[in-house]
């Protein structure tokens, strides 16, 4: 595996600061990306250059038409799943605007069976 970039650690370093705060909420790595899990399961990754986020189908889709820099998330060149969503900032620090979408992220994944 390759070491994180610079960028990919800088993002880190902001959504650790505000996730890892989060009840049971945990650091990872799964397939070498960068990952926070609730529950043994993920819900955010780091991955080219912005953060995958797991939501219910339908909210995925609105932040693609309704938000700035959200695009469907292909990890490391993968198909994209309905469930799944990146959204990109150049600017790590943007992330912390992003915390109603994390927290919405740990309580679908909270409450889902997969």
């Amino acid at each position: 595996m390759a070491p994180p970039n610079a960028v990919d650690l800088s993002h880190k370093r902001v959504l650790d600061a505000m996730l890892l705060k989060q009840h049971g909420v945990e650091a990872g790595e799964v397939t070498g990306l960068l990952a926070y899990f609730v529950g043994k399961k993920m819900f955010a990754c780091i991955c080219n250059g912005g953060v995958g986020v797991r939501l219910p189908a339908a909210d995925a889709a609105n932040l693609q038409f309704s938000k700035e820099g959200v695009v469907p998330f292909q990890p490391k060149g993968m198909k994209s799943t309905r469930e799944w969503v990146q959204i990109n900032h150049e600017n790590s620090a943007d992330y912390e605007r992003e915390l109603d979408i994390l927290l919405s992220s740990i309580a679908f994944v909270k409450a889902s069976r997969s």
